[in-house]
């Protein structure tokens, strides 16, 4: 049959990965939105003081941590209050309006990988609807390619910014730092104090190692 010959000349290949991926966003997007950031419990909170010093030795010994006055949990360093979601965030990024949930330390790993599979998505999309244009001064024309235009234009306005927030993501993680830390860099005690002026900065291959894996 027709549907076989395209199967095996691998016609059906392409639009398979296609939706694929865009199912594969969908599946990131809930679970990124849905899943624990790395809310900070009370009864995790024996032990903590020990941890902090082996991991960030960099950090004067004079800063202790301290209550949070919102929920009243000891916070870990590096740890924020989001008053959105009305807990303390481990290792605090910012909180995501589009997924309604904070980015932080258990799935700041997830939305990286959601925004790469988004932006191969709208690259793809993009390429789809630029390859269905073709271009006369008419208005027959415009009326009949007006859907594709403004796909077009709306695919590579989101592209733009998810390009945008996946490379800077990308940079502060290469850096060991947050979003948060680097906007609040001033306001943040245990930077303020410290000799160094990214005192978790380990080297760019062991910050994405520590990361990713």
């Amino acid at each position: 049959s027709d549907l076989q010959k395209q199967e095996e000349r691998g016609e059906l290949l392409q639009p398979l990965i296609f939706v694929l991926l865009v199912l594969c966003s969908i599946l990131l997007y809930f679970k990124v939105s849905l899943m624990d950031p790395g809310f900070v419990k009370p009864e995790e909170e024996e032990g903590e003081d020990k941890g902090q010093g082996v991991v960030i030795p960099q950090i004067p010994g004079d800063i202790k941590l301290r209550r949070c006055g919102y929920c009243l949990v000891k916070q870990p360093m590096r740890a924020k209050h989001c008053q959105l979601c009305q807990h303390c965030v481990r290792r605090y990024d910012h909180h995501c309006p589009w997924l309604e949930n904070c980015v932080g330390e258990r799935n700041h790993p997830l939305f990286i990988a959601y925004l790469s599979v988004q932006l191969v998505v709208l690259l793809w999309g993009g390429h789809v609807a630029w390859s269905g244009l073709y271009f006369e001064q008419s208005r027959e024309w415009l009326q009949h390619n007006i859907f594709l235009l403004v796909s077009f234009l709306l695919i590579f306005i989101f592209t733009i910014v998810v390009l945008l927030l996946l490379v800077s993501h990308l940079y502060l993680i290469s850096c060991n730092t947050t979003t948060w830390e680097f906007m609040s860099h001033h306001r943040i005690s245990y930077l303020q104090h410290s000799q160094l002026e990214n005192p978790f900065d380990q080297g760019i291959i062991v910050n994405l190692w520590r990361f990713f894996c």
